[in-house]
């Protein structure tokens, strides 16, 4: 479970990097981190309610081509970037 969870934050990074780079769209990386059971499962249940959280405003912030006031895409980005650092942190921990 630990090497599956650990490959799974390394897919996560990758489609990340892809979602910055506009090479994936917000829907597919939402997708793709939600189909991550191995290491969700790995994680305390704050980091899921946490990540799930994230993912919702990912999804909702895709109606937004700019930033604004109220939403802004580079933010979200931080905030996944932290998350997985975090995790990673946790499961090598």
């Amino acid at each position: 479970m630990h090497a599956t969870a650990l490959a799974q934050i390394d897919q996560l990074q990758h489609d990340l990097h892809a979602l910055q780079a506009q090479r994936l769209s917000p829907h597919a990386f939402s997708a793709a981190a939600r189909a991550h059971a191995a290491l969700l499962a790995a994680l305390p249940p704050r980091y899921g309610e946490v990540l799930l959280g994230l993912l919702d405003r990912l999804e909702a912030g895709a109606l937004f081509t700019e930033e604004s006031c109220s939403f802004s895409h580079q933010g979200l980005a931080d905030s996944l970037q932290l998350w997985l650092d975090k995790a990673r942190a946790a499961i090598s921990g």
